[in-house]
């Protein structure tokens, strides 16, 4: 075996991005060589099935863990591409929060 085949190990991995609330898109991608997440969205095809999506903008992650452009993925990860939040998280518990205390407040009248 030479050097080149030692050094190459082919490996597999899957892009995913939800685009809406009930749809999804995946491609598996097979890698010769290492490559970044940024590389594997590129070589998915991601860029070219949704080309107003600036995922480079966005956030990206590897199993639900958010990880830089640049990270080197392994073989069998599931490289995820985040759309943006349409609402503050904290600003939505406040108002629930502000919610249920009227209603305890009407409650006690």
């Amino acid at each position: 075996m030479d050097s080149l085949t030692q050094t190459s190990t082919a490996m597999s991995v899957l892009v995913v991005y939800a685009p809406g609330p009930d749809q999804t898109w995946q491609r598996r991608v097979a890698l010769v060589c290492q490559r970044s997440v940024a590389q594997a969205i590129v070589e998915s095809g991601f860029c070219s099935d949704f080309p107003d999506v600036d995922w480079q903008a966005g956030r990206v992650g590897i199993f639900g863990k958010r990880v830089a452009p640049e990270t080197i993925v392994a073989d069998g990860d599931r490289i995820e591409i985040y759309r943006p939040l349409v609402f503050d998280p904290k600003e939505s518990r406040r108002r629930r929060a502000r919610h249920r205390q009227r209603q305890q407040l009407k409650g006690k009248k």
